[in-house]
Parts: structure tokens; sequence; C-alpha cells
């Protein structure tokens, strides 16, 4: 089940209504829930930590350290270990060469790596090799489709929504769009700039990014509904402000004080002046037969015209006034610029590209994918007033982000960086504080989460569950994407996370890792009952372990050399050696099953290490 904190972003929807209604909004009737989020996420992180329960084949001679002891290779480990000095607070050491491996494989390509390629790291002695294997893993395709999986949930890029259906077509469009821009190494920047700007039809691979706008149509109620969705979108994916939201219902005071500082004075006109940048724009649905390619896609357009009027009665929002005698508004953005043209989004579009904040919510997003918790939780609840570190704060406010001043120098390396993802993410994982052990042996307690003085587990999404065990087995999908002329083999190539449509109980059995539908359900690290009965049972599991579809588990049936069998097996599954114990176990339990049931046992040691915790998680 999806937690509170985690639907803020859906706020606005139920609050609009209720408004609308006479009836308070959610967050008034149940204020706790939104301001316990932040605690709630570092709960989620050491719920993780205490789920993970790793053999001692990787942690035994992993110890804790001093702060000071642990290199420090650029100022991400500056912040970090000086905070944890400060609080003589010990940190763990770095990770073993086994458990980097893994790691890095999965948070960079979201697969594991291959047996051999494990041996040969683990044996080389060149002190660059971490180094050299980031470089590496950056470059490759595998990069690609694992962060546009990121990037896909960031844009929300999916066939149907709440609001608006942009259908298959336009999804594709957006997924190829999307696709090229990684391809061509485009700036998050230039990625951002673009969604916003883009015109022309929506099903046209050229407009793709069109589609972005046309799911920010909100039926229902007047045009101006739309031009606050598509605002407060914007803002909630690219500032990382989902407050807007609220605020295009209701000015923040009386509502937001105990939430947000900038948001408990922000008022009502000041979101609406934001949204009427996208007071210009004009959808026009293609007027074709049901059997034309461009049926139910739309052309997205700029009028030269136009402004937000303030002279609605009905729809998702309480009803919007006149200001004395002010009927519509002009455009202003946050900061107090204007448009000097009649193109307004594009306008806006360079305001939001260059706001400082962009950056800000940027590298949390990613500092969070990286360590698996953000400088600032939820990533869409920033706080605009409590961000700058030398901010005189009223009496009982404090600074919203764990490490103030890391975020606002990650901000600035990301803009020094050209917005470059693959550079910024180098940045990060190069860190010794990326690179700590997951294990931790001295005393732990909930209020050292928001210090990072070790690394976050995080389980794997479901579409890295998919592919890590096609991976391990080597038999792989065959799946079809309507619209789509090749086959997909891997979960990660997948346009959005209810694919494949052409095969549901493979979509089932991802889902019950809640990869979410980006739009009503989010994506979420928390566990189930489910998620273990499908590793369990699940045929999509048990087929893939078969002896006679599976080359990798056949051999260590056929091997005349068992305890090398079964370490390939180990590798190929955890990415490490089984222990002394492990491997005296699994050799027992083949040999007493004797020679006629070695494909039997081959696959019940492979439905083992599917089952192991360890399998469903990066740590």
């Amino acid at each position: 089940m999806m937690t509170d904190w985690r639907a803020l972003s859906a706020i606005s929807l139920t609050c609009s209504l209720l408004s609308a209604q006479g009836v308070d909004c959610s967050f008034r009737n149940d204020p706790t829930s939104y301001e316990e989020s932040e605690r709630r996420a570092w709960q989620d992180t050491n719920h993780r930590l205490k789920s993970l329960r790793r053999t001692t084949a990787i942690s035994a001679e992993v110890t804790t350290a001093a702060a000071g002891e642990i290199p420090r290779r650029n100022f991400i480990d500056s912040a970090i270990f000086d905070r944890a000095e400060q609080a003589a607070i010990p940190v763990s050491r770095l990770s073993d060469d086994y458990e980097f491996v893994r790691r890095i494989h999965l948070d960079l390509t979201g697969r594991l790596p291959e047996p051999d390629a494990i041996r040969e790291f683990v044996a080389s002695g060149d002190e660059n090799k971490r180094a050299a294997l980031i470089d590496r893993l950056l470059q490759t395709h595998e990069f690609s489709e694992k962060w546009m999986l990121w990037l896909g949930d960031l844009f929300e890029s999916a066939a149907f929504s709440s609001t608006q259906n942009i259908q298959i077509n336009g999804r594709n469009a957006f997924y190829a769009w999307l696709k090229k821009s990684m391809d061509e190494r485009k700036s998050l920047r230039d990625l951002v700039w673009e969604a916003m700007v883009a015109k022309g039809n929506n099903y046209s691979p050229e407009n793709g990014a069109a589609s972005w706008h046309v799911r920010s149509r909100t039926g229902g109620g007047p045009i101006q509904d739309t031009y606050d969705t598509a605002f407060s979108r914007a803002a909630s994916q690219f500032l990382g402000v989902a407050h807007y939201d609220c605020i295009l219902c209701h000015n923040g005071r009386g509502h937001l004080e105990t939430l947000t500082l900038w948001g408990g004075s922000a008022s009502r006109t000041e979101a609406q002046r934001m949204a009427a940048f996208f007071s210009r724009i004009r959808y026009q649905g293609a007027r074709v037969e049901r059997t034309d390619p461009l049926y139910q896609s739309f052309d997205v357009a700029d009028a030269t015209t136009g402004a937000y009027n303030l002279n609605t009665n009905f729809g998702n929002r309480p009803n919007r006034q006149a200001i004395g005698a002010v009927n519509s508004l002009t455009p202003v953005y946050r900061d107090g610029r204007t448009p000097s043209s009649s193109d307004w989004r594009g306008e806006f579009a360079g305001f939001l590209v260059t706001d400082p904040q962009f950056a800000i919510n940027l590298s949390n997003r990613i500092w969070k994918q990286v360590f698996n918790l953000g400088l600032i939780e939820p990533v869409d609840q920033m706080d605009l007033a409590r961000l700058d570190p030398n901010a005189n704060l009223p009496e009982g406010w404090s600074l919203q982000a764990t490490h103030p001043a890391l975020l606002l120098r990650l901000a600035e390396e990301l803009g020094g960086l050209n917005f470059d993802l693959r550079e910024f993410v180098r940045l990060l994982v190069s860190s010794s504080a990326y690179q700590l052990s997951s294990h931790y042996d001295g005393e732990w307690k909930l209020e050292y989460v928001p210090l990072f003085v070790r690394h976050y587990p995080r389980r794997l999404e479901g579409e890295e569950v998919h592919d890590a065990i096609q991976k391990a087995t080597g038999v792989l999908g065959n799946y079809t994407v309507n619209g789509w002329t090749e086959p997909v083999r891997w979960a990660l190539q997948l346009p959005e996370p209810v694919e494949p449509r052409t095969n549901g109980a493979v979509a089932g059995f991802m889902n019950t890792f809640l990869r979410g539908n980006r739009d009503t359900q989010f994506r979420t690290q928390q566990g189930s009952i489910l998620q273990q009965l499908g590793l369990m049972n699940d045929n999509f599991v048990l087929q893939r372990i078969r002896t006679g579809n599976s080359a990798t588990v056949r051999a260590l049936g056929n091997a005349a050399d068992i305890p090398a069998g079964i370490e390939q097996l180990y590798l190929g599954f955890l990415s490490r050696k089984p222990d002394a114990a492990e491997l005296a176990r699994a050799i027992d339990y083949i040999q007493a099953r004797g020679p006629g049931q070695r494909m039997r046992s081959a696959e019940d040691l492979a439905w083992t290490l599917v089952n192991r915790t360890e399998f469903v998680f990066s740590y």
C-alpha cells in the first residue's frame, strides 16, 4: 500500500474537488500524515536495512571506522565525513570488491554482473579499477535503459492517466524522443526545455515531447484547470515544489504553515501567475477517421494572445474570482521575471531551466537515486524558504536539507557539468560515501539515517528483478509492445511500467514489486508477502530455473567439478562466492541425492538463490 507521504502529489485533485464542494482539503483533515513525511522516509530506509540479512561471506571482515580513516575523494566525502566526525559517529568501512561490483552494475545499468567479470574485477590489483569500471558502465546502452526508467518516472510518461489519455502512440513517440535524446547525450536541461516548448502532433516521433503537454489536459472544468495542471506538474517534477498544486486552490495561509515556511505565506494569485505562462497553449484534436494512424492524437500549438482569466465558477478547483477590477492575469515567474515576447511558454522554459531551484531539485533527485535517500525528503516537498544555509529562519524552523551546503554545492556542480547526467552520476558514485559498505557493526540508531554513514540498500525495482532472473538464468523474454516492430527482451526496455500488456502474467509478477503506473500509483520500496510468494511460486521464475530452459543451471547438473559449478551459480545469482558453510551444505545436498537427481538438485539450488533476500537487493 502506498504510504501517505507519497500521495502528496495527488493532494491537488482531492483538495480541489473537496474545496469546490465546500469540504476541507485532505491536508487540513490529516496534516500529520504530511508533516511527518521526512521521518517516514528515514524509517523506510531503516526498515530496508533491517530487512536485508546478508551472509558472513561478505560482511565478516567489514567493521566500522572513524570517519577520518576513510579516504576522501571529493567534496561529497568532506561534507559527509566532517559531519560524522563532528558528531563522533563511526562510519562503515569501504565496501569490498564483491559488494561494490554488484552495486555499481545494478545502480548504473540495472543488470547483474557476469561471473567472469566479477572474477576479473576482484582479482585485479589495479588501484584505479573502480574508476575504470564506472567509466565503462557509464558508456553502455544499459545505462541509458536503466536511467530512462528514472526519466520516464520523472516525466510521468504513460499512455493513460487520470487527467488525459495520450494513447499508446503518443506514449511511444515520447519514449522514442527520450531514447534518441539519451543516445545523443542531451543534457537534462535540454530535455526539460524541449518538453516545455514542444509543439506539433504528439503521435509524430519528431514531436514526441509534446505528449508531456497532452498529458496535462484536464477535463471536467474550464481551460484554466489545464493551465494549472501543466504548471503544477512542471513545478513538482522540475522544481521539487508540489505545494504549488495546493496553492493553486487556495492561499497557503491557513493551510500549509506547519508544513512549509515558504508555502505558508504563498498566495493563490502568485501560483496562478505562474500557471499563466501556459495560458496560450492550444490543443487541436486530429480530425481523422478511426483507421487513420493519427486518430485521437493532438496538435499542440500556441496562440499569440490570451491570458489567465479569473472568471470560472465550476471545475476541478475552487472558483477563480476577479481581484478588484482585474479579471485576468499575465505571467510573472516566482523570482519576478516577466516574459519579453508573446511566446509565454517558451519564456517559461527559459526561466525554469535557469532557475537555481531547477538544479537543486535535480541534484536531490539524482542523489536519492544513487544513495537511496534524498538530502531532502520527500523530493517534491522542497521548502523554498529553508534551502539557503545562510538563511535567518524564524524560531521553530530549521534548514530542510540534511546537508544544506552539500546540496547547493551539488547543484552548482550539476550546472558546471552542463547538466550532463552521466558526469553527475560519475561524481556521486566515485565518492567514498557512495562506496561505503551497507554493513555496520556498531550500534545503529534511526537518528543516524540522515547522516549517510553507511550505504543504504534498495530493493530492486520490478523491472530489475525481472531482468536479474533473466540474466542469472540466461533465459530471455520475448514481448510485444503495441506500435513497436522489434520484440522486447528486457523489462528495462519497456516504455512504461504497465507493460508488457501482451503478457499479463509477467506484468503481474513485476507489479508485485510496486513499480506503479506513473499516475495514481507511485513506485515504492515497500515489501510484501506477494513479492515473496512470487519469487517462490511464479511461473516466470520456475520456468527459467528449469535445466531444460537454462543452460546456466544445466551446467551445474553436468559439472564434473561440483564445487566449481556451485561457485559459478553463486556468482551468477548473488555476485559473490559461497562461504565455506554454504558450499559445504550445497555439496552435501547434491551428493546425498545422487547422480540421477543432479539436474533437479541444480534447479533447487537456483531456486534457493533467487529466494535469498540479497538477490533482490542492491546493497
